[in-house]
């Protein structure tokens, strides 16, 4: 375990938290909890809208079995990639974790606090909409490419030797 790099990890994942819960915050009180729309350029709003189920508001019910799972599962997937941080030796890798460990962790937050998850940022063209998001979304989007990053670049270099 090299510490530098798990310790970075870590650190991505607590700012992720910390933007995550801190925007979050900041629309809940800027909605007072009521939906509404809220303009902001020709193709992104701000809204208020609870996503009671995965991504694309699949499985929103929000059945409490459904909360449950949608809880128990991210936790036993961020314990997963904390181990893999743990071993991981690149910086690449541990960013990339980091993103996904925080952006995971942030939407748990939010699903064992109100039951669902606050999404807000709304993008579109003309009138199709891509399903809101948040910080958190973002994060494990972002996450995500990176490791696909790290995986094609390691995968590059083995084919060169």
């Amino acid at each position: 375990m090299n510490k530098k790099i798990f310790s970075l990890g870590i650190f991505v994942a607590l700012i992720v938290i910390g933007l995550d819960q801190l925007t979050k915050l900041a629309i809940l009180n800027y909605f007072k909890g009521a939906s509404e729309i809220v303009p902001v350029t020709s193709f992104f709003n701000l809204l208020l809208t609870w996503n009671k189920g995965v991504s694309f508001g699949i499985f929103n019910s929000g059945a409490e079995v459904t909360v449950l799972v949608l809880t128990i599962f991210p936790i036993l997937v961020t314990m997963l990639l904390m181990v893999w941080l743990w071993q991981t030796t690149t910086k690449l890798l541990a960013l990339g974790l980091g993103l996904i460990m925080g952006g995971a962790l942030g939407n748990i937050i939010d699903r064992v606090r109100f039951g669902g998850v606050i999404d807000f940022l709304d993008f579109y063209v003309l009138n199709h909409h891509w399903p809101a998001f948040n910080v958190a979304d973002s994060a494990i989007v972002l996450g995500v490419v990176l490791l696909l990053t790290e995986s094609w670049s390691s995968k590059s270099e083995v084919s060169k030797k």
